[in-house]
């Protein structure tokens, strides 16, 4: 008889354990289920509130939206928030069920993607406004430059908006916490080029070609177009 209590008892304690798990198991189920109700409406009541806002038409100006669908997909920006917010909402349901049943490790790892989430979404609409006004920059020096007669102002405007997507890049970067110092210190390599190519143009080598460029920009004033002293 004790020979048969000794070969249970290891079905004993397991059954215990099995036992003492079950409720855990079933509160993590129940908790899984309502944040997978939650992240649904999450979803929804995102991308019906930044429709409601008109965000699509600034994606869709910014060229975000036409990004996305060269990339191959048919969302754009405001269904692809909705999903970040959607999964911001799994992970969290998953930290809080997993933590329930003492399953830490596995509880540390989820609570690090979830928090990476919130940066993802900072990041996107960092992008999305970014872009949106490196476009309207864009247009107002093409329409400044064709309003005073600069030649060249569309690759002016080109210019500008892609200096300030490079600006809006970095700083969508650093919100990611991704290579900031270097790619800080790759764009300042790159602007410092720029800038002694420039120098080495203007003051070297390119004074004829310089000059070319200038009349072209800002044509001299004819006599006739001067105003007359009194």
């Amino acid at each position: 008889m004790d020979r048969v209590d000794v070969m249970l008892e290891p079905v004993r304690a397991f059954l215990v354990q099995v036992g003492a798990f079950l409720p855990s198991l079933a509160v993590a189920i129940v908790v899984l289920l309502v944040g997978f109700l939650l992240a649904k409406a999450a979803r929804f009541t995102v991308q019906r509130g930044l429709r409601a806002i008109n965000f699509h038409i600034v994606t869709e100006r910014s060229g975000m939206d036409g990004f996305l669908q060269r990339g191959g997909t048919q969302a754009d920006t405001a269904a692809v928030l909705a999903a970040l917010v959607y999964w911001l909402v799994i992970f969290a349901a998953l930290v809080v069920a997993f933590n329930g049943m003492g399953l830490a490790h596995v509880t540390d790892l989820l609570s690090k993607v979830m928090l990476f989430l919130p940066k993802v979404i900072v990041a996107v609409l960092i992008l999305a406004f970014g872009a949106y006004f490196a476009r309207f920059v864009s247009n107002a020096v093409v329409t400044y430059c064709r309003g005073v007669g600069i030649r060249d102002a569309q690759a002016l405007g080109v210019l500008a908006r892609y200096a300030i997507l490079v600006f809006v890049v970095m700083i969508a970067f650093d919100q990611l916490d991704i290579g900031g110092r270097i790619i800080s210190a790759a764009f300042l390599i790159v602007l410092g080029g720029l800038v002694l190519a420039l120098a080495l143009a203007f003051g070297l080598g390119g004074q004829g070609w310089a000059a070319a460029h200038l009349e072209r920009w800002w044509p001299a004033p004819k006599p006739g177009d001067r105003d007359e002293l009194p």
